[in-house]
């Protein structure tokens, strides 16, 4: 990107945030950690990474943070989820525990945890026709999978059996894996240039 970095977020209430800003630091993004609502305004984007879903609700509750993230969807805001992110940015979760709430804008139906526990984890070449030819290398942990696809969401990518493990929907992208512990940028990109269209 020529000119001023993009000024984006990862949100810092629990997951795997270094290596989310470190990556798009990397590609030359100004990065804030966010956790108040004033640090949400002062970004163009956000990166909700992965964790535990359940404890990113509760927190994002906690800090004041769940209808700002809504209003930012809303507006138009540029978001990437990874694993717990997608869970968050899904209108609904198939299997959530009780009282547990997404910030929603993915017109989708997710399912927590659809591969199983944490020594179930795997690694798959994926296809990715929107991000070129070459595959993606996915590192699945305890990720969760897309049920149910809506009309106004479209399928990045799928696995050999169909489950559909990508989607994407306006400025809205939610993977159901870890491309910040592969090396994978071109989501990270992908991300970055929705938010420079918008500035």
């Amino acid at each position: 990107m020529a000119g001023k970095a993009a000024k984006v977020g990862v949100l810092a209430l629990q997951g795997d945030v270094r290596e989310h800003a470190a990556l798009l630091e990397g590609l030359g993004a100004d990065v804030v950690l966010v956790r108040r609502p004033e640090e949400l305004a002062a970004v163009d984007g956000l990166v909700i990474p992965g964790g535990e879903s359940s404890v990113i609700d509760k927190l994002s509750r906690i800090f004041g943070m769940q209808e700002p993230i809504r209003a930012a969807i809303a507006d138009g805001m540029p978001m990437l989820g990874t694993c717990a992110g997608l869970i968050m940015l899904a209108d609904s979760v198939a299997d959530a525990i009780d009282g547990q709430e997404s910030f929603g804008g993915l017109d989708v139906v997710v399912r927590r945890n659809a591969f199983g526990r944490q020594v179930e984890s795997f690694e798959a070449e994926l296809e990715v026709p929107a991000l070129g030819e070459e595959p993606v290398k996915a590192a699945f942990i305890r990720g969760p999978v897309v049920e149910s696809v809506g009309a106004d969401a479209e399928v990045l990518a799928a696995l050999p059996d169909g489950r559909v493990v990508a989607v994407e929907q306006g400025n809205l992208l939610g993977i159901s894996f870890h491309p910040e512990i592969t090396g994978e940028t071109r989501f990270h990109e992908r991300f970055l240039d929705r938010v420079a269209a918008r500035s």
